[in-house]
């Protein structure tokens, strides 16, 4: 408790207008005390700032796995747990900008094995989390005998003839729907959703340590090991049920990947600027229930100017914050089940804005 105390205090402190700016060494100083209980040998994180389209802090803390005792560096590679789903969306963005699919495509053209209530679900729905599908992780057994994949969040569904909602009604956050966007994706592609994700976005933009891991088939070089705290102490806890779902979160990636995936944010060296702009728009109406989010866009959450989103999972917790009038990112990357970053990045990025500035 006393950590998460520290932690609370320094983001006061750094969140009050008079403690925004300063020099940059004076700036680093300052992110150095609020990630300070990820320090030493403890289960860490990374952290990456971006301004003007420069790496102007790119550190990392404590270590990536306890058992061998390596530390987190810019180049280490967390599992992104959602913050995966904007890189589904691009890949759907991509393949509509090919004529492969149309983001009003029913779902069912692709995944005709999908029960009947699910006819008036589209793509645009599943990317927005509209669709009103049930969520996997309910319908999933308590103890299943395997790790779940893509297509069997398919198969479960395909059990349950029903809905939460009519389509486009309202927002529900959904991980069935980007576990279904992967299959679409190897559908209207050709290739598998890790392959393509590999030959369209990763490789394209040097993402040389990226990857939608498949145990068995892939790897994941500079591996962070996702912890918990059980009992007092520090445990690996890196793998669950659903880990091996790659739609909604099963991306490994690094601060440094990330900073190359973030400069593609800004030109057309992957998505045309209309696909940009559908990814950065709202696509929902109405209050979303949860905080800080004023709207999804395809991959995104809302608030204001701020474009960003959060991944969790079993030992990992991330966030990316995109002010993108301001050209700047905070990413902070960790493996480890708390405390949850989102107000740890928030109160980096206030060191580069403004006052007043959402």
């Amino acid at each position: 408790m006393r950590a998460f105390a520290a932690i609370a205090a320094c983001i006061l402190l750094l969140g009050a207008g008079a403690a925004r700016g300063g020099t940059m060494e004076e700036r680093v100083e300052r992110i150095d005390r609020l990630m300070h209980d990820y320090g030493g040998a403890v289960p860490g994180a990374a952290v990456l700032v971006l301004h003007d389209g420069e790496a102007v802090v790119r550190r990392g803390y404590g270590v990536a796995d306890l058992e061998t005792g390596a530390p987190v560096a810019p180049a280490t590679n967390f599992r992104l747990a959602s913050l995966t789903k904007q890189f589904t969306a691009a890949a759907i963005l991509l393949l509509a900008e090919d004529g492969r699919l149309r983001l009003d495509d029913p779902v069912r053209r692709w995944l005709p094995t999908l029960p009947d209530a699910a006819d008036p679900v589209t793509l645009h729905h599943l990317l927005s989390h509209t669709s009103g599908l049930i969520d996997y992780e309910e319908a999933m057994p308590e103890h299943p005998a395997a790790q779940l994949r893509d297509a069997d969040v398919l198969a479960l569904l395909e059990q349950h003839d029903r809905l939460y909602f009519p389509p486009g009604t309202r927002y529900r956050y959904s991980n069935s729907a980007y576990a279904l966007l992967a299959l679409v994706v190897g559908k209207a592609s050709g290739q598998d959703f890790a392959a393509f994700l590999h030959a369209r976005i990763f490789a394209p933009l040097g993402m040389d340590g990226t990857v939608a891991f498949e145990d068995g088939v892939s790897s994941v070089a500079r591996r962070a090991y996702g912890h918990s705290l059980v009992d007092g102490a520090w445990r690996r806890t890196d793998q669950s049920p659903t880990s091996a779902v790659l739609g909604d979160g099963g991306i490994y990636s690094s601060i440094d990947d990330l900073a190359r995936w973030d400069a593609a944010l800004y030109d057309e060296r992957l998505l045309s600027g209309a696909s940009r702009a559908l990814a950065f728009a709202a696509q929902t109406d109405g209050d979303t229930g949860e905080d800080d989010v004023d709207a999804y866009g395809y991959g995104w959450r809302l608030a204001g100017d701020m474009l960003w989103h959060s991944g969790e999972t079993i030992g990992f917790r991330n966030v990316i914050l995109r002010h993108p009038r301001q050209r700047l990112t905070v990413i902070v990357l960790s493996n480890r089940n708390h405390p949850e970053p989102y107000r740890t990045a928030r109160a980096i990025a206030d060191l580069w804005l403004a006052p007043g500035t959402d």
